[in-house]
């Protein structure tokens, strides 16, 4: 691999978490309010960034420099949930930004940028033209086959798995196959998969087991063993307990289970990201104990989703979709939000609040594109399973 390349653990919180971690601005109600408590800013990390952006800020068209910036601002990004890294990110890469074929170091960095922006097509386009150049890159083959999982096309995933694993480690490989085997058809086989291999290879990297264990516990949530998936789960926030996907992905767990306090003791101090923001207000909804608490997050919510609308931003539909459903109680926007985040992503989330808001509309047929999606990928999911049951039957009696 090139001198300037990312090592490949850094990417796998990518493939974790797809979807961007964003936070609206607002305007406070007053001087006293606060709105953010803000990490130290002394830290060494916050010290070489600025040096780094002085450095660029005298010439910034040093490529290595731009690049190394550019990396440093996407893992801070992401370990501390804060979008604006990522738009920092962009900013050191714009003289490169618009070039149809930029360095390849700059159009990896682009096309992680422009996927968790949801500009999945175009992430796929300078993907598919770096790997098609440089064939040895396994970041840019893992981060293809992340971007074709967001969107279901499991098939090309699983070819550009194929070829991660022969460049990266057995874990990173197993990993990636088994995520998106366990979407088409073959939950069981490749979770026993990943657990053989994240067994027999116990020493690699704690963010790498991290996402193993988080697919692990998601694969043993869909077939409906809630032990597994708990001990999944509390294995990888062991690893990772900031991880914003993971505790996205464990909260969702404990609320189908009706855990919503456990819930609540997990998100309040996570308010900063919309998608572990909504989380919070679905336990304080589900729990009942704590109506100002809940009114305070759901309007802070409706905030930051008008926000987004007025910059055009259309990245967090889904979890706009659930806001409507079960904290408004609209299933038509609900349904309406669905409908159009359905023609970006096609995970199990996504198709889970279509069925759920075309059931509560009362719409079975507007469910029909992510049936028949369900259906040809083959995929198997316990809660789905019941939705489907549940709009046939109520299509039976509309007829």
């Amino acid at each position: 691999m090139k001198a300037f390349a990312i090592p490949v653990i850094s990417l796998l919180v990518w493939m974790a978490w797809p979807a961007r971690v964003d936070a609206s601005p607002r305007i406070p109600g007053n001087d006293a309010e606060v709105l953010e408590i803000l990490p130290r800013r002394a830290d060494e990390q916050t010290r070489e960034l600025r040096r780094m952006r002085a450095e660029l800020n005298a010439a910034p068209h040093q490529l290595q420099l731009a690049t190394a910036l550019a990396r440093r601002y996407i893992e801070a990004g992401r370990r501390e949930s804060d979008p604006r890294y990522f738009g920092h990110a962009q900013a050191v890469l714009q003289p490169w930004w618009q070039e149809a074929s930029p360095p390849p170091e700059v159009r990896l960095l682009r096309a992680m940028l422009l996927q968790n922006s949801h500009r999945f097509a175009e992430a796929q386009a300078d993907l598919v033209a770096l790997t098609a150049r440089n064939p040895g890159d396994a970041q840019a083959w893992l981060s293809l086959a992340t971007v074709r999982v967001t969107q279901g096309q499991y098939a090309e995933a699983k070819a550009a798995c194929a070829r991660l694993s022969l460049l990266a480690s057995p874990l990173a490989g197993a990993a990636c196959i088994a995520n998106a085997g366990s979407l088409s058809g073959n939950l069981a086989q490749s979770e026993r998969l990943l657990r053989a291999v994240l067994e027999r290879y116990p020493d690699e990297a704690a963010g790498l087991r991290a996402w193993a264990q988080t697919l692990l516990a998601e694969m043993a949530a869909r077939r409906g063993d809630a032990a597994a998936a708990e001990q999944s789960y509390r294995s990888a926030l062991a690893l990772d307990p900031r991880d914003s996907y993971l505790l996205g992905a464990y909260a969702d767990f404990l609320l189908d289970r009706n855990r919503a306090d456990e819930v609540i003791g997990l998100l309040r101090v996570h308010g900063r990201t919309d998608a572990l923001l909504l989380r919070y207000a679905l336990a304080l909804r589900q729990s009942g104990r704590d109506a100002a608490a809940l009114a305070a997050a759901s309007n802070e919510l409706q905030a930051r989703f008008q926000a987004a609308a007025m910059r055009g931003d259309t990245v967090h539909q889904r979890e706009e979709a659930r806001y409507a459903l079960h904290l408004r109680a609209d299933s038509k926007t609900a349904l309406r939000l669905a409908l159009a985040n359905w023609q970006g992503q096609k995970e199990v989330a996504d198709a889970r609040i279509l069925l759920e808001a075309a059931l509560a509309a009362n719409e079975p047929q507007a469910a029909v594109p992510a049936m028949r999606w369900i259906s040809a990928v083959g995929m198997e999911d316990g809660a789905l399973a019941s939705l489907l049951g549940k709009l046939a039957s109520g299509a039976r009696r509309a007829s």
